[in-house]
């Protein structure tokens, strides 16, 4: 049992993927218990295929690609709220459009490489064993900013996130926290994007989340509960991807999937065993 933990932790590749993991599996989780709290699910969804477009851009102009991302993320996120603040169409209705746009955008600039069916593989289902050490410094230092600022402002999100009436009256700044939030999941999909790629980020926001509200109403225990279930898929599917030989990325997500069933059925006082015994 010891040798098949230790063999993979022989390849340099191998031990920057877990480190990758475990990062994305901690900061991926925690700012999705907000989105599950906020039913925001489809947002999140949108802003991981919006920032398509700049990838690409990024890519064909031999930047980094956090870097195009970052940007067209973090400005989809402020005009999705901006747009859906106004109330001329309807929220879902408005990040369709925005999401169906961009994201065609994004496959029309990537079909001008000559290599697209690969690159568009890379860039949808990410590419967990090719993280850099560069990569594992922009990782850490960005998912810290954003587990920094939700420390910061644990209480305020919180209020916004059960309450938003409550927050008028208590004087909160509500349309700042909202977009801040807002810029928060764009960057950590920034994050997590070479662990799981574009069509996959929306499970790692979502089902540790998803998986810890069932065993748990309090936020914060939500929370330490998501990461652990983050981090536990993140470093079980590394090791699954390396001994099945399968991709990196599904690999993660799947033993995320995994985990909700089990939790969904074995859950105490909340699972499907408990109600029906």
């Amino acid at each position: 049992m010891l040798d098949w933990l230790q063999e993979p932790l022989q390849y340099a590749f191998i031990v920057r993927a877990l480190l990758a993991a475990i990062m994305v599996g901690i900061v991926c989780p925690v700012i999705g218990t907000y989105i599950v709290l906020r039913g925001m699910a489809f947002l999140g969804d949108a802003l991981a295929h919006i920032i398509l477009p700049g990838v690409v851009v990024a890519y064909l102009l031999g930047w980094p690609l956090a870097l195009g991302a970052l940007a067209i993320g973090i400005g989809a996120a402020i005009g999705i709220g901006a747009l859906t603040e106004r109330r001329v169409l309807k929220e879902d209705t408005a990040i369709g459009v925005i999401l169906a746009g961009l994201f065609a955008l994004g496959v029309a600039l990537l079909s001008a490489t000559g290599n697209y069916a690969v690159d568009l593989t890379h860039f949808l289902f990410g590419n967990l064993l090719g993280v850099t050490a560069a990569d594992l410094r922009l990782t850490f230092l960005l998912a810290l900013a954003v587990l920094l600022t939700i420390g910061l402002l644990f209480k305020e999100f919180m209020v916004i996130s059960f309450d938003p009436m409550l927050a008028i009256t208590l004087r909160l700044p509500e349309r700042f926290l909202r977009y801040l939030l807002l810029v928060l999941l764009a960057v950590t999909i920034v994050i997590s994007l070479q662990v799981v790629g574009i069509a996959l980020m929306l499970a790692m926001l979502v089902t540790p989340a998803a998986t810890a509200s069932l065993l748990t109403r309090r936020l914060r225990a939500m929370m330490v509960w998501a990461a652990a279930i983050g981090v536990f898929s993140g470093v079980t599917g590394v090791y699954l991807s390396f001994y099945l030989d399968i991709a990196s990325g599904p690999a993660v997500v799947l033993v995320a999937t995994a985990v909700f069933i089990l939790t969904f059925i074995f859950a105490p006082h909340r699972g499907i065993v408990w109600q029906h015994s």
